[in-house]
């Protein structure tokens, strides 16, 4: 990419605090960007080949969203902490293993979407996320859903597609956890914790593509409570 349109484009976003290049074949993240620290709010670089997010990521103190969907990034820098005012980090489509601690350090973090990469493990240290609605685990490799589980405050969790066998009962002590989304894992009917059925805030729990029927949860004890739930929900919406 030429470094006329690069420059118009860093023209532009000095006013705008706007940077968004995609699908441009970029190989890394672009250095002019650092010129920009104090002004830009929304970087997309969804799209490009980037395999690194360089540590300088820190310095964006201003930054509110970032997304760098389908690009070639295996690690997440612990730098990213640095951020804040962020409120959106989406990091779909990488080959990420692992998440850094700091990432709990983004207090002001309203969705996280590390979905189609490769995380074999719930990703620890999210409980300080205080503001989180949405995280999403979706088309990853993780296998069970730990205890401390139960000190997010997210309000959706999506872990479709990935490998889930155990589903720790702690889940159903999320304060304000509303949806839960489990479609085509490795689930057995005997593996679903009866409490959040009977004691959660679940509204939408969604199981299709798991080794039982879906119709069989309504021989569960606690399904008509789920159930109330679900259609007091609904009946909001409609």
């Amino acid at each position: 990419m030429g470094n006329t349109a690069l420059k118009s484009h860093l023209e532009t976003s000095q006013k705008t605090g706007v940077f968004q290049l995609t699908g441009k074949g970029l190989l890394e993240f672009p250095d002019e960007l650092q010129r920009l620290t104090s002004n830009l709010r929304t970087v997309d670089l969804s799209g490009n080949k980037i395999e690194l997010l360089p540590v300088s990521i820190g310095n964006f103190l201003q930054l509110k969203s970032l997304t760098l969907n389908c690009n070639r990034l295996s690690t997440v820098p612990s730098e990213i902490g640095k951020l804040k005012k962020l409120e959106t980090l989406s990091l779909n489509g990488n080959r990420i293993q692992q998440v850094p601690p700091s990432l709990g350090q983004l207090k002001a973090l309203r969705t996280l979407s590390l979905a189609g990469n490769q995380i074999s493990e719930f990703p620890s240290g999210l409980a300080s996320l205080r503001q989180l609605d949405l995280l999403d685990l979706s088309r990853n490799q993780i296998h069970n859903i730990p205890a401390e589980v139960s000190e997010l405050q997210a309000i959706e969790i999506n872990l479709n597609q990935n490998q889930i066998s155990m589903l720790s009962a702690e889940v159903s002590l999320c304060p304000r956890l509303k949806v839960l989304r489990l479609e085509e894992n490795c689930l057995e009917l005997s593996s679903i914790p009866l409490s959040i059925l009977t004691d959660s805030q679940v509204s939408l729990f969604s199981l299709e593509g798991n080794l039982f029927e879906v119709k069989n949860l309504r021989d569960l004890d606690g399904y008509d409570k789920y159930m109330e739930r679900f259609t007091a929900t609904k009946k909001k919406f409609t």
